[in-house]
Order: structure tokens, then sequence, then C-alpha cells
């Protein structure tokens, strides 16, 4: 069949296809999160439902009440692409605070938005970032596949941590190899010498996840139920 302007049923795939919602249903609801154009207009954001017409201060400070206790670094030397990447997966898995190591511009294009409801911190050079490390007693752990470095699968992630990671190609710098300890590297079995960058960050945040999460959750809601008794 051949598609065409006013066929009917390419609208309604093309419907379908559209991500979110339309205006809110009249009246409006009154509630402080919601913001009012998105009330008005629709919500066509790449946000879960629960924050569906929800205004970005709002979602950020919500985020912010159950944020995992991991940080995630990035250097930024080369304006790599795939930094959108890893702050896109840090937002996925609500990480405390994303820490950009370099160049205060970065490219967004990857991270689809998500980075406006991230805590974002910039650090001019590693030992920056070492000393705000040192400060809040986290310990960096850097992640690369490197001579000397210990298999992810095999080494139990600190709860409170700073996962370090460096750029496209080049991997760490001699700096971050210096100040991470331990570095942790991703073990392969294929002819590829590393995996992308963004790749690489998404496993390792998701291996904090498997260990630390649920028992994160839990602890949370123990509190919970006692401030309500």
């Amino acid at each position: 069949m051949v598609e065409t302007e006013n066929n009917p049923s390419k609208v309604k795939v093309e419907q379908a296809d559209r991500v979110g919602v339309g205006p809110h249903p009249l009246p409006l609801p009154e509630d402080e999160r919601f913001d009012p154009d998105l009330l008005r207009n629709g919500d066509r954001r790449n946000v879960v439902d629960r924050y569906r017409y929800w205004s970005v201060a709002a979602i950020t400070a919500d985020l912010d009440t159950r944020r995992h206790s991991f940080h995630v670094a990035i250097e930024n030397w080369k304006h790599d692409y795939n930094i959108g990447t890893v702050v896109r997966t840090a937002n996925a898995f609500c990480t405390a605070q994303v820490h950009i190591v370099g160049q205060r511009r970065w490219n967004r294009r990857g991270a689809m938005m998500t980075d406006v409801y991230q805590n974002l911190r910039y650090h001019q050079t590693i030992s920056e970032l070492t000393a705000w490390t040192k400060s809040n007693d986290l310990p960096l752990v850097g992640i690369d596949n490197l001579p000397g470095s210990v298999p992810l699968e095999t080494t139990e992630l600190p709860e409170k941590c700073v996962l370090l990671f460096g750029q496209e190609g080049p991997g760490l710098s001699a700096e971050a190899r210096e100040a991470a300890s331990p570095i942790l590297a991703i073990t392969q079995f294929g002819s590829t010498r590393s995996l992308n960058s963004g790749v690489a960050a998404g496993i390792a945040m998701h291996a904090w996840i498997r260990r630390w999460a649920d028992r994160q959750h839990a602890n949370k809601l123990s509190r919970e139920n006692s401030t309500e008794k």
C-alpha cells in the first residue's frame, strides 16, 4: 500500500509514535510541581510517566531525595561526544553527582536533555577532583582496560565512591591513572582491544547498582517507616 499525506493510517501511526502526552484534560491541576506551559501544551519530554507535566526544578528536587551514593567523573579534554551518553546513563541510575574534569563545555547531544535534571560539578584538573574526593572521603575508582588493572567482575565496588572514566581512544589520562585506586577493567572475550567509553561507563555503573541499589532503597524505606511512627 502506498502511503500518502492524506492516508488516515499513516496519521495514526505518526501519532502513536509521538513521545509523551498532549495537553492535560480540564480542569488543570493546581499542584505546584506542575509546569503551567506543559499542562496547557502537552509534555513530549523523555521522562518517566511519574514526572509528566512536572517542572524541571520539581523533577530534580524529587530525584535529590533518592540519589544513590556513587558519583561519576568524566575527563573532558577532547570534547568527546560520548560524554553525553555517560551523563544520560548517570541520570538513568540516579547518581549523586556527575563531575566534568577539564573543559566546561562538553558535547551535550548524547545526553538527550537529561543533564538538566542532574547535579553537575566542574573541576579544571584531576588534582582538583582528587582534592574534592579526599575532602569528602570518597575513593576514586578508575575504569579502564590497562595493564595491571583488576577485573571489575571480581571486585566489590565501594558503596560510596567516584567512578572515573576517560575519553574515547586514549582512556584515562596519565594524571588520572596516578590518582585513581583501584583501576578496574571490564573483561572482554572478543577481538576488539577496547569497549566504547559510553558502553563501558554503563556497565560499570550497573555493576554498582547490582551490588548496592536494593540495599540503599531498603534502608531509605526503613527510615521513612520509622519517621512515620
